[in-house]
């Protein structure tokens, strides 16, 4: 079955072939608001075959080189299909162009990096001869794959996100069960067909679609599947902790990541950057900027630089070379963002820019004057808007980014090198990134948070760490 043709209707792909299905679910282009394709609709026993078919192809062979090869193969592959790849994420996603070859190289990367890392999984030497009586022992330990992981991603980044959950799980020599994001779920299934024309052994990756309740519920009913990684929100995160019992669990989940700048830093960089990493994807990141702390110092030229960079961001059709922001996945999104953002205006809060909504489009939105409490603070915006507060001491403005449920990512604009240790040590957070905002990511560095942002480790090699178990062997010589 081809998977690049607008209205096609694709199957579940399982054991390496399309499984076509009567029950279908509509894909809209996110900008037009046209049907783009339907995807099957699965049901129990679909998923239990996916999961069977995984289990089997476990058990076969697949050496460490081969799995170098086979990721490096598709990574080479998706680079080639850059501009079809593209042009499908514009149309789910409603993402601008040029952000999405980016994010088809970043997956492609992404995938090098996996490749790499299949050839790089060790043990180490543990000295139990050190200990009175074993004087003639050695002992090492090997890293073995889990099995069976169910991988299930969300539609913010429906590209890169799935290769950072297939990559490290094939490179650690595991098989996949994907379940995609109902409503950006063309990608994946698109790459299912390269990671077969790469030379994937039928049955390592399967890709399942339908309704993410559904489909995860007969996921974690499974007890073969040994392991569950999952991109999406709190409330999702902790039913799937809560039923996936001594199973192991990895979880990338919500945020309102804070970034400050402090009155040494350089507003006009700090303005550029923050205004490119709030607004990138309408908003749509974990790492997106939302709450921005001010030096109170430097609030009134800071507030404007930031409101000049800002409406130079051009919103529309995000197949336009030009734009820098399209839709966001939904009308009714962008209808809780106002919403939010109104709000926040009656309890006192500032509009400085924005504030308008056309169907799904949201303007970028820049707030200042906000309180903690407000929605726009306090819980994940996951749309174009930031809200700024400001601070006096360092301490008091430590103390604000912590007042959060959240803790995955947050940024500092600062040449004040004592200032940027502390907040080191004190800002609770996975990361912490000094002289750019909150959502600086790179494919291969750990990735993830404290608190409701989840716990585990993205990124191939840590993520691989996370997909295998460690096993000890001692010789008794």
């Amino acid at each position: 079955m081809a998977v690049n043709t607008t209205n096609q209707t694709y199957g579940l792909w399982i054991n390496g072939v399309w499984k076509e299905k009567t029950e279908v679910l509509e894909v809209l282009n996110k900008y037009t608001q046209n049907v783009e394709a339907a995807i099957a609709r699965s049901e129990k026993k679909d998923v239990d075959e996916a999961v069977e078919g995984a289990k089997e192809a476990y058990k076969e062979t697949f050496s460490a080189y081969d799995r170098y090869l086979v990721l490096t193969n598709t990574a080479r592959l998706l680079l080639e299909k850059k501009e079809e790849f593209a042009r499908v994420l514009v149309a789910e996603v409603g993402k601008p162009i040029r952000d999405s070859r980016v994010e088809v190289e970043r997956a492609a990367q992404t995938l090098e990096i996996s490749a790499e890392e299949a050839k790089r999984i060790h043990g180490e030497g543990v000295p139990v001869e050190s200990a009175p009586g074993s004087e003639n022992r050695m002992a090492f330990t090997l890293r073995v794959p889990v099995g069976v992981v169910a991988a299930i991603t969300p539609f913010n980044v429906p590209l890169n996100l799935v290769c950072h959950k297939i990559g490290p799980a094939l490179a650690a020599g595991n098989a996949v069960v994907l379940k995609p994001a109902e409503v950006t779920p063309l990608c994946a299934l698109m790459l299912a067909e390269v990671f077969k024309e790469a030379g994937l052994p039928d049955g390592r990756l399967q890709v399942i679609t339908g309704d993410g309740a559904e489909v995860g519920g007969w996921l974690l009913e499974n007890q073969d599947v040994k392991m569950f990684t999952f991109t999406g929100s709190p409330r999702v995160g902790e039913i799937i902790r809560q039923k996936a019992g001594l199973r192991k669990v990895s979880l990338e989940l919500g945020n309102n990541s804070a970034t400050i700048v402090h009155k040494d830093a350089d507003l006009d960089k700090a303005a550029a950057l923050i205004a490119n990493k709030s607004f990138n994807n309408a908003g749509q990141v974990c790492i997106s900027v939302q709450r921005v702390y001010v030096h109170q110092d430097v609030k009134t030229p800071f507030i404007q630089l930031l409101k000049d960079k800002t409406e130079q961001l051009q919103t529309g059709d995000p197949l336009d070379e030009t734009i820098d922001i399209g839709p966001m996945i939904r009308q009714a999104e962008a209808e809780r963002v106002e919403e939010w953002v109104n709000e926040a205006v009656s309890d006192g809060a500032t509009l400085v820019t924005g504030g308008s909504r056309n169907g799904a489009f949201y303007e970028p939105t820049i707030l200042s004057d906000v309180k903690r409490e407000m929605k726009v603070c306090k819980q994940e915006v996951f749309g174009p808007v930031v809200g700024i507060d400001t601070y006096a001491t360092i301490d008091e403005v430590i103390e604000q980014v912590n007042d959060s449920d959240y803790g995955l990512q947050a940024g500092l604009f600062t040449n004040d090198l004592a200032f940027a240790m502390k907040a080191a040590k004190e800002i609770e957070v996975g990361g912490l990134i000094v002289n750019d905002a909150s959502a600086y990511r790179v494919d291969h560095m750990p990735y993830g948070g404290v608190k409701k942002s989840g716990t585990g480790k993205e990124g191939p090699r840590y993520a691989i760490e996370e997909m295998t178990e460690e096993r000890i062997i001692v010789l008794n010589l």
